[in-house]
């Protein structure tokens, strides 16, 4: 089954069960909010109990005053009412105070959790998970908590103690007209649960839909140049119509429900009410003289209870999308965060610190997916202070060498040594600060040169990102710019160019000092005058540094310490640019294609490796 579909079920199974485990470490995060939430939990008990006194306020204004025609004490009467519906009004803004505050507050320890696992996470998560999936889980995901956070759990508390004390009021007031108007209540929970089962199985189909759909729209804006080159907007317009569709046909199903259940609960209401005037009615009709069966009053308050009754259990079925939402939510966030890390550093490291620079690989092989070796029984030594280019087909593992070495994945065999110690026995951080990467597809973050230099580091001072950018000859662009090195940086550095960017990130390098140095194809999307520009800023940041050089140009890398042909995974050839010229191996035969369109010919070439000494040994494999 390919990864695809695999994530289509992961994401189609999430939520399928209510895990009250889950529930319970979501409810976890409101412990350090709890003196915030009794409060809000409180007031909400008592803006419930509040609620509850309309009725009686309009039973006796009824029987007291308005029957009797009785005008002494109205207006006070009406002056009370309005004063408790004044502190309700006061006690409900305090509530919502409390509650939207402590909901913010949850939903940025639980975002900034997420950010920091996401952070730590080894580059294999990234290979195997869209950007659009992770951004759910960081954006969507963490929203759909909002609610229950703010109001879910405290509403449901408050409904809950809301119905039970209209049953005891009502109960109170005529136990014979309470139990009449409970006949309805058996339909009301048939419906609920008829909609609840509906309700979540369309959130489901929602929800994955909503996480496909970001998925497409992240990957196809970000490739938006690509699809317009090749003229593929028309096939990718009918893409996003099908996950489109597919999303607005579950919320569709979704509303479907909603829209039959809230009328049917209103249905149930006016049977309910139907049944209290019909039974209530005739017993009112029945007080004769002084004996009262049924007061007017106390029958209107029936009417009103009733309503006030099936307003919470309808809250709770809206409050069940709330729940389900946040269970289906947390349920993915619980899934990212518990995911173990595969890249960390060992309980005891052997080594930090600054590196000297010696790099050894023995009897390395690494695979991707299981079996399906990139590297096989790879074995080299760089010295400090060495440079070393590997060269090779697409394919052949050069890139794969460098991820290594930095332990963005780790060896299924054999081991990677850096200064005599297993790079997995070293203190992760301390590795990388060890290195720093120039990459063919220069990143560049929004925000400013300078910031783009200094990476957040705050040790490098501003002095120190401009003697950096000068040694790299950065700074004769830099200085045109608006606003020199206070120039803002567009989002992946729109507005400048190839080379621009690349003497960007050698500037950042060289800020860095790094012991080890990583150039990844870093001159293979220039043209040939920057490239000699961008050469001489190679030399410097690579001067009395261990250099690991990937390229396709073997221009840039003739004056390399060694040469390492890479071909499927294997080292087939090493030594010097002139010692595999005169070898007429696999680098010669890469070295003739890429100059077929040279002047000189073969001989030429040949004579140019010969004019050179010999130095070093030559290695080749099979």
């Amino acid at each position: 089954m390919s990864t695809a579909v695999k994530q289509f079920h992961e994401e189609e199974a999430i939520g399928k069960t209510y895990d009250l485990r889950v529930a319970r470490r979501l409810l976890g995060y409101l412990k350090p909010y709890v003196r915030s939430l009794v409060p809000a939990l409180v007031l909400t008990l008592l803006l419930n109990l509040m609620g509850i006194m309309q009725p009686k306020f309009t039973q006796y204004a009824i029987d007291w005053y308005i029957l009797p025609r009785n005008t002494n004490g109205l207006t006070l009467f009406v002056l009370v009412y309005f004063g408790v519906w004044f502190l309700r009004f006061a006690f409900s803004y305090v509530q919502e105070v409390l509650l939207n505050t402590v909901g913010q507050r949850v939903m940025y320890d639980l975002r900034t959790e997420l950010y920091d696992k996401l952070q730590h996470q080894e580059v294999a998560y990234y290979d195997r998970n869209p950007v659009g999936r992770i951004m759910t889980r960081l954006t969507s995901d963490v929203d759909a908590l909002d609610e229950l956070f703010k109001s879910g759990v405290i509403d449901v508390l408050g409904d809950l103690v809301m119905i039970a004390a209209i049953i005891v009021m009502m109960l109170w007031m005529d136990w014979q007209l309470t139990l009449v108007t409970l006949i309805t209540v058996p339909m009301l929970f048939a419906a609920t649960t008829w909609f609840r089962k509906h309700a979540r199985r369309g959130y489901d189909r929602v929800r994955t839909r909503m996480a496909r759909l970001n998925a497409f729209l992240q990957e196809h804006l970000s490739g938006a140049q690509t699809v317009q080159i090749f003229n593929a907007e028309e096939k990718s317009r009918k893409r996003f119509h099908d996950i489109n569709d597919d999303h607005r046909n579950a919320n569709v199903e979704t509303i479907f429900y909603y829209s039959v259940f809230f009328p049917l609960v209103d249905l149930i209401g006016a049977v309910g009410i139907s049944l209290i005037i019909w039974y209530g009615g005739w017993r009112v009709m029945q007080n004769t003289g002084g004996n009262t069966v049924l007061t007017l009053g106390a029958l209107v308050a029936f009417i009103q209870y009733s309503q006030l009754l099936f307003q919470p259990i309808r809250d709770i079925s809206d409050k069940y999308n709330v729940l389900q939402a946040a269970v289906v939510a947390s349920y993915r966030i619980f899934k990212t965060l518990d995911m173990p890390i595969a890249i960390t550093t060992p309980d005891e490291p052997m080594k930090s610190g600054r590196a000297e620079g010696r790099i050894e690989f023995e009897n390395v092989w690494f695979a991707y997916k299981e079996d399906e070796w990139v590297l096989k029984d790879v074995s080299f030594k760089v010295e400090p202070g060495q440079s070393v280019a590997l060269v090779g087909h697409t394919g052949s593992g050069k890139t794969t060498i460098t991820n290594l070495l930095m332990r963005f994945y780790d060896v299924q065999r054999g081991r990677i040594l850096l200064d005599g110690v297993d790079v997995r026995e070293w203190d992760l951080e301390s590795l990388r600060q060890n290195f720093a990467v120039v990459l063919q597809d220069v990143f560049l973050f929004s925000g400013t040169v300078e910031g783009n230099i200094r990476l957040g580091r705050d040790s490098i001072t501003a002095e120190r990102v401009e003697w950096a950018a000068s040694e790299v000859r950065a700074d004769r662009f830099i200085k045109r710019l608006p606003e020199g090195y206070k120039s803002e940086v567009k989002e992946r550095g729109a507005g400048l160019s190839v080379g621009q960017k690349q003497l960007i990130s050698f500037a950042r390098a060289l800020a860095f000092d790094p012991a080890l140095l990583v150039l990844d194809e870093a001159t293979s999307s220039i043209d040939t005058e920057t490239e000699q520009l961008i050469q001489q800023a190679i030399e410097r940041v690579m001067m009395n540094r261990t250099s690991i050089v990937v390229a396709h140009r073997l221009s840039t890398i003739q004056r390399a310490d060694r040469i390492i042909v890479l071909h499927h995974g294997e080292i087939r050839e090493q030594g010097t640019h002139q010692q595999l010229l005169i070898h007429r191996g696999l680098y010669w035969k890469l070295y003739r294609l890429q100059y077929s369109d040279d002047s000189r010919d073969e001989r030429t070439m040949d004579e140019d490796a010969a004019n050179e000494p010999l130095s070093g040994s030559l290695q080749y494999g099979d």
